[in-house]
């Protein structure tokens, strides 16, 4: 079964519950750790966030930033903060749910308006973009949220073993 396949049977069923709008998170509100399971960090409604505590931020946050500097700034512009061709994501995280973000990431999007046409290709196939899916999403969150200045994180939690064996799980290694 492709990876394709089953993140969208896994946006199929976030979604199963009936239509799903946008919503706005209360920002600094959704984006607070409410638990924490093996260095990772989920908010009230069980989404991952990030914990950035003295200037350190944790491991996901950490690994957010680099995966997304790898992959993603060549559209979406340094840090999040959009291009000419691609919006600023630190400004669309600000809106967007976590299960949209997967969505799009997955999946992609085709926007044609205004006699303009702008395409998010599907990243469901690249291993170094869906198995960091929830880093990603961390990583802009702060950004959106204004916790994550632009720039390198100084300090960052060691990476825990539960990272290390996702990692391995999801690269095949």
């Amino acid at each position: 079964m492709s990876v394709r396949i089953i993140l969208s049977f896994f946006a199929l069923l976030l979604f199963s519950a009936g239509p799903v709008a946008a919503q706005e998170p209360d920002s600094k509100e959704k984006a607070a750790v409410a638990t924490e399971e093996d260095g990772k960090y989920f908010d009230a409604d069980g989404n991952p966030t990030f914990k950035i505590e003295n200037g350190t931020v944790d491991w996901y946050t950490f690994s957010g930033y680099r995966r997304y500097h790898s992959d993603c700034h060549v559209c979406h512009g340094p840090d999040g903060v959009g291009s000419s061709y691609a919006p600023a994501l630190a400004t669309s995280l600000k809106t967007m749910d976590y299960g949209t973000f997967i969505s799009i990431v997955a999946e992609g999007r085709k926007n044609v308006g205004g006699g303009k046409e702008s395409v998010m290709p599907a990243f469901g196939d690249n291993k170094n973009v869906y198995c960091y899916m929830d880093d990603l999403y961390v990583y802009l969150r702060a950004r959106a949220v204004g916790d994550m200045p632009r720039g390198r994180p100084p300090k960052k939690e060691d990476k825990p073993e539960a990272a290390k064996e996702q990692e391995a799980s999801c690269m095949g290694g």
